[in-house]
């Protein structure tokens, strides 16, 4: 089963009134609501700055432990710096709500299994890439100063390859941010406003392939991703499976070579709209197409990290905005949920949504998965 792929280039290029470029902001909503992901095609985005930027980050996370871990900031909820291996824990492991909708997936399509699951052993590292926010935020912690890493070798370069790769991924997902408001019937702007001064974060995630290179070894347990959109670039090593909700069915995922980028739907997306789009379940995992890459890069770049990289960016609406349901969406959101009774979403098990600050919203989510006290 493929993932949609959505042309940004179409409606970057088109007048936005036109029949052709609506046509495909419809197809974005429709994608994220049936998928809760998508494919984006944006010209663009280079696959040159996308190596540039794996080398890099191959190179940071090959450190010893003690010069990573200089670079941590546990005070501020890890949200700056670097996030150490078996530190942040899937939510789906003991959120109740989500073990339903697990139980609810034909025993074929489930996740591997993270009941007894420790830990992640991924690392991660969080490169700020938001406009300050022209006033007094409420939530200081979550819009703090970059940390550079420490070590020589990568000081002079980190910043430049880091705002390059970094513009990119949040040029394309801005953009696909306006095209999802208009086909949903809403003013293109809705979102990309809310989220001017958003914390948004380049979020390379780090996994050690020598030490975790075995087969059905979990990377990053069953979960949903916090904010509003999460943009991915092509990652050297496969293993990312995502759900798709009309059909509970797990999909490998493969971004094609090119200008294409992996989007998924956040928990921020779905509590804006009330659940009419709803934050897409997805996994990392060792498997046997990972195995086969891993024996490939064995042999053709010897001196290489042996290090599976993702190349994220996650997008965040403002942390002082309020996050409330657009009411114009709740009863089409309804509606939707009474069609997906029977796959462990239905209005007895529904999300409330209720009004908060964004902030507080995130604050909520890294305590589940112990990142805050």
């Amino acid at each position: 089963m493929d993932l949609p792929v959505i042309d940004l280039d179409l409606f970057l290029t088109g007048p936005r009134d036109s029949e052709d470029v609506i046509r495909e902001c419809k197809k974005a909503a429709d994608a994220l609501i049936v998928y809760g992901a998508l494919i984006l095609h944006d010209s663009r985005v280079s696959e040159d700055d996308n190596s540039t930027f794996l080398d890099l980050i191959e190179d940071y996370f090959a450190q010893p432990e003690e010069e990573l871990k200089k670079d941590e900031r546990p005070e501020l909820g890890y949200q700056i710096g670097v996030t150490l291996e078996n530190t942040e824990k899937p939510k789906c492991a003991v959120d109740e709500p989500c073990l339903k909708i697990i139980e609810a997936l034909e025993p074929s399509e489930r996740p591997l299994d993270i009941t007894a699951h420790a830990p992640d052993p991924k690392c991660r590292f969080f490169w700020k890439m938001g406009e300050i926010p022209p006033y007094n935020t409420e939530f200081p912690g979550l819009n703090a100063s970059n940390v550079v890493p420490e070590a020589p070798f990568l000081r002079q370069k980190w910043p430049s390859i880091m705002a390059k790769w970094g513009v990119s991924m949040k040029s394309a997902v801005a953009d696909l941010a306006d095209m999802v408001a208009i086909g949903l019937g809403i003013s293109a702007e809705t979102f990309s406003k809310a989220g001017r001064y958003g914390p948004h974060l380049l979020a390379p995630t780090a996994s050690d392939l020598v030490k975790y290179g075995r087969k059905d070894t979990i990377l990053a347990g069953f979960h949903t991703d916090l904010n509003f959109l999460t943009i991915h670039g092509r990652s050297r090593y496969p293993g990312l499976h995502v759900w798709a909700r009309n059909t509970g069915k797990r999909i490998p995922v493969k971004i094609p070579p090119g200008n294409n980028l992996l989007v998924q739907a956040g928990k921020q997306l779905e509590h804006i709209t009330g659940g009419l789009i709803k934050a897409g379940f997805h996994e990392v995992v060792v498997n046997d197409q990972t195995l086969a890459v891993i024996e490939k890069r064995k042999e053709t770049f010897p001196d290489r990290p042996l290090i599976r990289i993702s190349s994220t960016f996650f997008w965040h609406l403002s942390s002082d905005y309020d996050l409330i349901p657009i009411p114009v969406l709740i009863d089409k959101a309804r509606d939707l949920r009474k069609d997906h009774v029977g796959t462990g979403e239905s209005d007895t098990v529904q999300a409330v949504y209720l009004p908060m600050k964004v902030g507080q919203q995130v604050r909520n989510e890294l305590k589940h998965i112990a990142l805050l006290a």
